[in-house]
């Protein structure tokens, strides 16, 4: 028995060895290898050829020194073989000679890339030479595709392309080692990737001039290296140098253009700067005359021919058009759009006539850009004339929404189209330079929908200085890099998630994403900058806010806590991150998040000090306080950015008041003094004005009404008036009332001088209505039928003296409510999240799909595919639209308001809007349309806002069940929330939480 067992034992371990050298030999088969970087025993040399482009070199310096930075292990960079077994071989095809032998050889296949933009491949190769056991090599198509490959041995070792510019120190290993799959990198999905430097004023340029690089006290060759070598680590190849005229031009110093080729980045120039130039600090009027094409056009040729000459020789896309001096209107003779049109295309001619004669090289084949950008735009669609291979690059808003996109006819042009877009903006109605406010899911959207519509050819984000848009830009440029792993708008997430596992190890990841999804949605709201309800062009005060501080549950209150949260889910998540890491959490989640939080606190808190000043509560003072403190923690926290921050490596780098506008200056606060006895206050949801104590009547002052069927609560503030102490006590007069807190002492000199109390009702408590088939009929929700109304009411006691607080609850007992699931009227108002329809019909061509991450509900939904047919009769609308239904229910009737509030994007061009239809019941649909123009006032308010509000008058027949249906007529517009008014909706900022049937 026991030889039995004994060789039942030996066939398992043979059958183990056997599935584990079958395993090994699948693997090998796929092409996975293991390569040994560093270990105890092994230190691995990097193999490049001294034929080699500069940005190998550069790359295989960088890798060596990441491998030194995580093991303390120098690996050296050699062009002549060494003796050593083991090896990193990187080359481009047809300029490293190992390379070239091993493709000769068919050690290596590169008949899939060769020749290709930017692609390379990683593989294991044994005996890849004499003397040589093992090369782990990498080969590229072109320069930076075997850069790339390099600096992806970088990433896969576990550094991040932050690694300087966001003090993500590595983690420390004994032994680096990785798993290498053999395979081919995909064509980057967009030509050119890359950043815009501009606004440098507040961060990049003093950061430079007066820490980073003191010699030339300017953004100069040694900062441009830096910021090349950030763009290699994001696999980008584009820069639009910074221009403003606090920076010298990049072409004055003479390195710059050297240190850019160095790095294989492409230099190109914004749409205000024609032919690489730039005439904000350029241009000499006492030398070169007025900078005007129609007066002075020699004198601007001569110009662009230096510069011309200059470059021609290094990699660079050429702007075509031209604008005015400082981003504004080009000037003409003849101020009418014909002539306009004319004049710029003369100038296109001169400029390719320029190129040809100064490169020698067709202009067809010389990168040249056209960006339509404010006015630029109106001449392009008025029939300006444009060379077929001029890259047509489309620009957004300046607050995230694109203009314009390629029409089928475009989309044919050889040149092709590509994006400018903002996370960055210095303009009207308002500034946002100072933190990274723009969603990141809706930068997905509007660049995925650019990429649907064939602009494809040049990518560029403004990226102000660099600091705080990380993340921002590195999904930006991964979106570039590859678009397919972007499909779906969960894929923000999944990017978010894998970014902070990187950065901060998986243990935190989560938590992390989840931060900044809210605080992404807190901006999307309304951007922390805009928060002072001021403008600029001309720069104003501060304004009223719309926040309603009175209805909904507190519009203003609410923000507060959602920031609170945030604040201190920061703060513990900090004590967490691991030490190496606490310098790149601070630059990348904290400071951020922390500054949002408190710019917004700052206004929040002012905006509750004047509200409770005009009732004279001595809580206002209170507010007052915590809206300073709130200034002074930015400005600690900023402090600490510049000077404390790993050792002051980025001094002068954080502004925390671009501009000084007023969102950034100290509120005027309103300050509370009285002499009076301390007494208590009241203050209720639904009174602007606090509960005047003097009118004896005991139902004057009732709170709204609670509502069955959606759960409702509502607060009512106690508060000192007056100086000194007061004591309170709550008395509901029925059980089925429930209270946060039924007593409590407030004081003025504690800090305490107001609390805030919770009304809730417990249902199950309550007397039901009547069981009725129907609804109560009536036009006011405050006239319903006594039979479904119970009222009671709560005393208010202080010293004696009771205040009586009217309760009333609507809870009747409805047949038709019993098993209903769906929307409800709540106080003459239907609320609904789009997202949550009750049905959806997919049309013939398109259908409705949800995107997460966006919208102030942090869902919309949209009508797909984006190049869907418009549908604009009605009886196509019926018939062929997809469509969404909403049941809701009412207890009142008659003439109704729905509201439809939508992400505020454009039509993509002619002939294709920003439209949808809704009707209610079987009414014939009504077209809705959310399109603006220009820069009206009607777009100023959207931006601001994030949001588009469109109203159209439907009509509920009677009480009880509805359905609302919306359908598409344009793809693409993204329906965020839904208010149906029958009169009831008060002021407020948001819509209403949505009366979902509780």
């Amino acid at each position: 028995m026991k030889k039995l067992k004994n060789n039942i034992m030996l066939k398992h371990i043979i059958l183990l060895l056997i599935c584990f050298q079958f395993t090994i030999l699948n693997a090998q088969k796929q092409g996975v290898s293991e390569f040994t970087i560093v270990d105890e025993n092994i230190s691995t040399s990097i193999l490049i050829d001294k034929k080699e482009a500069k940005v190998v070199q550069i790359a295989a310096d960088i890798f060596a020194k990441d491998v030194f930075n995580i093991s303390n292990k120098n690996i050296s960079v050699n062009t002549k073989k060494s003796n050593s077994s083991q090896i990193i071989l990187a080359g481009t095809i047809g300029s490293n000679s190992w390379v070239d032998a091993l493709i000769s050889n068919g050690k290596i296949n590169v008949s899939q890339f060769k020749g290709h933009w930017e692609r390379y491949t990683i593989q294991v190769v044994e005996n890849p030479m004499k003397g040589v056991d093992k090369a782990l090599v990498v080969v590229g198509s072109d320069r930076r595709g075997t850069a790339y490959g390099i600096l992806e041995l970088s990433r896969m070792i576990g550094v991040s392309p932050w690694e300087w510019w966001a003090d993500v120190t590595p983690d420390k290993q004994q032994t680096i080692k990785i798993t290498v799959e053999n395979k081919v990198s995909k064509s980057p999905s967009v030509k050119y990737r890359g950043v815009f430097l501009n606004d440098e004023d507040w961060g990049l340029q003093r950061w430079a001039a007066l820490n980073f690089e003191p010699e030339t006290g300017d953004i100069g060759p040694k900062t441009y290296a830096k910021v090349f070598e950030l763009l290699l680590r994001l696999r980008a190849n584009t820069i639009w140098p910074a221009m403003h005229s606090s920076t010298k031009p990049f072409y004055s110093y003479p390195n710059n253009k050297f240190v850019a080729d160095d790095y294989a980045i492409v230099v190109g120039t914004s749409h205000a700067e024609p032919m690489l130039s730039n005439f904000n600090t350029e241009w000499k009027h006492a030398t070169m005359g007025e900078y005007r094409y129609d007066t002075n056009s020699e004198t601007i040729k001569n110009f662009f021919k230096k510069r011309v000459k200059e470059t021609a020789k290094f990699e660079g896309i050429y702007t075509t058009g031209m604008r005015g001096e400082h981003d504004s209107p080009m000037i003409v003779g003849e101020d009418d759009t014909d002539s306009q049109v004319k004049l710029l295309e003369q100038v296109i001619t001169d400029q390719r006539s320029i190129l040809k004669s100064e490169t020698k090289k067709n202009p067809n084949t010389i990168p040249q850009a056209f960006v339509p950008y404010k006015e630029v735009l109106k001449y392009y669609q008025s029939g300006l004339k444009l060379p077929e291979d001029i890259t047509l690059v489309w620009t957004d808003d300046n607050y995230g929404y694109m203009r314009q996109l390629s029409n089928p006819e475009e989309q044919k042009r050889t040149g092709g189209a590509g994006v400018y877009y903002h996370t960055s903006y210095w303009g009207r109605p308002h500034d946002y330079l100072w933190l990274n406010s723009t969603n990141p899911v809706l930068m997905w959207e509007e660049m995925s929908k650019a990429f649907e519509f064939q602009s494809k050819d040049i990518w560029i984000l403004n990226c102000g200085d660099i600091k705080p848009h990380e993340y921002n830009i590195e999904l930006f440029l991964d979106m570039a890099w590859d678009m397919s792993d972007f499909e779906k708008s969960t894929a923000v997430k999944n990017h978010m998630m894998d970014w902070s596992a990187r950065e901060f190890g998986t243990a935190s990841a989560k938590e992390i994403t989840e931060l900044m999804f809210d605080n992404n949605r807190l901006a999307y709201i309304r951007r922390p900058e805009f928060m002072a309800w001021s403008q600029v062009e001309p720069v104003t005060k501060e304004g009223d806010t719309e926040l309603t501080q009175f209805h909904y549950n507190d519009e203003v209150s609410t923000r507060i806590d959602s920031y609170q949260n945030l604040i201190e889910t920061t703060e513990s998540l900090y004590e967490t991150i691991s030490d190496n890491r606490k310098d790149a959490f601070y630059q990348l989640v904290y400071y951020p998040v922390i500054g949002a939080s408190k710019l917004n606190q700052k206004w929040l808190y002012s905006f509750k000090n004047k509200f409770t000043a005009k009732q004279n509560r001595e809580s206002a003072n209170y507010f007052g306080t915590l809206s300073k403190e709130s200034y002074l923690r930015i400005e600690k926290e900023t402090e600490y950015y510049n000077t404390k921050l790993n050792n002051g490596k980025w001094n002068h780098i954080m502004t925390m008041a671009p501009r000084f506008l007023p969102v950034f200056a100290k509120p005027a606060l309103a300050h509370v003094k009285t002499d009076t006895k301390a007494h208590l206050g009241l203050a209720l949801e639904g009174y602007q004005m606090e509960v005047n104590q003097e009118v004896i009547n005991s139902y004057a002052d009732v709170l709204p009404v609670f509502n069955s069927y959606t759960n409702s609560s509502y607060f009512i503030d106690v508060f000192v008036n007056g100086e000194g102490t007061v004591t309170w006590e709550a008395k509901p007069k029925a059980d089925w009332i429930k209270l946060s807190e039924n007593n409590g002492t407030l004081n003025t000199n504690s800090g305490k001088a107001e609390k805030r109390i919770w009304v809730t009702i417990d249902w199950a408590k309550v007397p039901k209505g009547e069981n009725k088939k129907e609804a109560p009929l009536g036009h006011d929700f405050q006239l319903i039928p006594p039979s479904f109304k119970v009222n009671s009411a709560i005393d208010f006691v202080s010293e004696g003296k009771a205040t009586t607080i009217g309760v009333s609850v609507f809870n009747p007992k409805l047949e038709a409510l019993k098993n209903y699931k769906g929307f409800v009227e709540d106080k003459g108002y239907v609320s609904i999240n789009a997202e949550n329809f009750t049905r959806k019909t997919a049309g013939e061509a398109a259908h409705w799909d949800v995107f997460e991450g966006i919208g102030y509900t942090n869902k919309v939904i949209t009508a797909l595919p984006r190049q869907a047919t418009p549908l604009v009769h009605v009886d196509a609308i019926k018939s062929q639209s997809p469509v969404l239904e909403y049941d809701f229910y009412t207890f009142n009737f008659g003439e109704a308001a729905v509201n439809l509030q939508a992400v505020p994007t454009h039509a993509p061009h002619a002939g294709v809007g920003v439209r949808c239809a809704v009707s209610i019941d079987d009414a014939e649909p009504v077209i809705v349309d959310f399109q603006t123009f220009g820069r009206s006032d009607a777009w100023k308010e959207n931006v601001l806002k994030n949001a588009a509000v469109q109203s159209v008058k439907q009509v509920v027949n009677k009480a009880g069940k509805h359905t609302l249906k919306i359908w598409m007529v344009d793809p693409g517009v993204m329906i965020d929330q839904i208010l149906i008014d029958l009169g009831g909706w008060k002021q407020s900022y948001s819509f209403p939480k949505q009366t979902l049937k509780d």
